[in-house]
This record gives C-alpha cells, structure tokens and sequence, in this order.
C-alpha cells in the first residue's frame, strides 16, 4: 500500500494566532455566527478571502497559502473550541492597545485622591461612584487588599454617573483629596447612608474636613476638570458602569470580589 505523505501539524499557538488574524479581517463583517455555523454556504468564500488576506500580509507564497488555508479551515471545523481562545486573546490585545497610550494619566490620581500606600509600585485603578451598592460592596475588598500589600496604590478615579446625588458626593470627595483627608471622606461615605445632601455632610464631618475650604473646593474648576476627565477616560476605554478597575493590561468590571482583584494585581507586578 502506498504511504501517504503526513498532514503538516500546526502548532496550537501558532493557529491561535492565525486565527486571530483571520478574526480581525473577517468577525467584524461577518458576526460570531460565520463561525459557528459550519454549514453556512455564503460564508465560507468570505472566510477564505480574509484568511487568504492575511496569509499574503504576512509574506506567504500563494502556493504555500492554499495549504496553510486549507488546513486552518478544516481544523477549525475539527476544533470549533479554538474559537472562544482566539476571540478572548483579540480581546485582550485591544485592551491593551486602549491601555497603553492613557497607563500615566489613569495611574496618576487627582492630588491626594489615593488609598493605600501613595508611593507604592503595584497600582490598581478603580473606576468608582459613591452612589453604586456595587462600589459600597467591593470597599471591604480593597481595604483587606491595602491591608495585606503595603506596597499596593489605589488610584480612585471618581465617576459620577448613577444619581443626582453622585456629582455632590464625588466633589465633596476631591475636596477631602485636596485637604489630605481622602481616605477618611471615602471611608465615611461608604459607612454611611446612601448619598444625600445630608450624608454628604455627615461624612465630612467624620473626615474633619474644613468646611469653609470644602464649600469653595468643590466648586474649583481643578474639580470640574478631574471630573471631566475621568469621564473621557471611562469613554476611551469602553467603560459605562461601576466599580470598573484598570491594572496591569487588564480591564475589569463589577463587583468581582478580592480573590481576582489580587490576581490581576499580582499578574501586572510580573510585567
């Protein structure tokens, strides 16, 4: 019996990014479905066209291409799992292109808006509003985090998008900053009733603040420019709800609990 010439092998990694290739050229047009239904006539000449693409982008010979096609089409029909891998890992990459052109802007906070240790080398930001149960729930997981890492910062960027109440609260917040009274403000806030004009001050005064400062701080425009900013950055990245934390090239969102928090710190201290 005649031997028969053996299927080249590709390398797992090396699919993945393939596919990741492919995904960048074709998902967008064609929708998750393209992919998941095998059957589907009208996709498959798109598929090619964009593999074929890509495969000429990277300096593949036609004839070598056909092969290469070939073989990652009919894996991919094989091993539909593939999928979910390469559409997570373009996730991650287009995250952390987001990332990287705003990393200093996000991990400078608003002068004394920080928890933790001011100077420390792991950095964890998170998106916060003053009036999100979800942020009041997640207080007790960042004050466990800074207890155990002392040389962890947490840059609380604030984002007043939920309430009426949420902009006051977030003012009276950077004016607590501006006094070197933000831990103790953030600390109150959250202990006490949901924002109002009474909590508000309520908090204050458990922070000690001054409040003649207080009563022109939070209308500075240094405030109203914080505020605005942290709204850019939120748009930028996509983010539209609260808590949402940036560390490392990671972007999380909700109430995720100290267990990944701490694993994406101790991720991004890898490098």
């Amino acid at each position: 019996m005649a031997s028969q010439s053996p299927r080249p092998a590709f390398h797992r990694s090396l699919l993945i990014g393939v596919v990741i290739g492919v995904l960048l050229c074709a998902v967008a047009v064609l929708g998750w479905q393209v992919w998941t239904a095998r059957t589907a006539p009208s996709a498959s000449g798109i598929e090619r066209a964009a593999l074929s693409r890509e495969l000429a982008a990277a300096g593949i010979a036609p004839r070598q291409r056909a092969a290469i096609e070939g073989l990652v089409r009919a894996y991919l029909l094989d091993h539909p799992e593939v999928l979910p891998e390469a559409m997570e890992r373009l996730r991650s990459q287009e995250v952390r292109a987001m990332i990287a052109p705003l990393r200093d802007t996000l991990e400078t906070p608003f002068d004394g808006a920080v928890l933790g240790n001011p100077r420390g080398r792991k950095v964890l930001v998170e998106f916060a509003d003053y009036a999100c149960g979800y942020c009041r729930r997640s207080e007790a997981d960042v004050e466990a985090m800074i207890a155990a890492d002392p040389d962890l910062k947490v840059v609380v960027r604030l984002l007043p998008i939920i309430g009426p109440q949420s902009e006051p609260a977030a003012r009276m917040g950077l004016a607590a900053a501006r006094q070197g009274r933000y831990a103790a403000y953030h600390k109150a806030i959250y202990s006490g009733a949901s924002p109002s004009d009474q909590s508000i001050a309520a908090a204050a005064n458990v922070a000690r603040l001054d409040a003649g400062a207080a009563k022109t701080q939070i209308a500075d425009t240094r405030v109203t420019d914080e505020l605005q900013q942290n709204m850019a950055l939120a748009r930028r990245l996509g983010i539209t709800g609260t808590p949402s934390w940036v560390v490392g090239d990671q972007l999380l969102s909700g109430a995720i609990g100290r267990e990944k928090l701490e694993a994406a710190v101790a991720q991004a201290a890898k490098g």
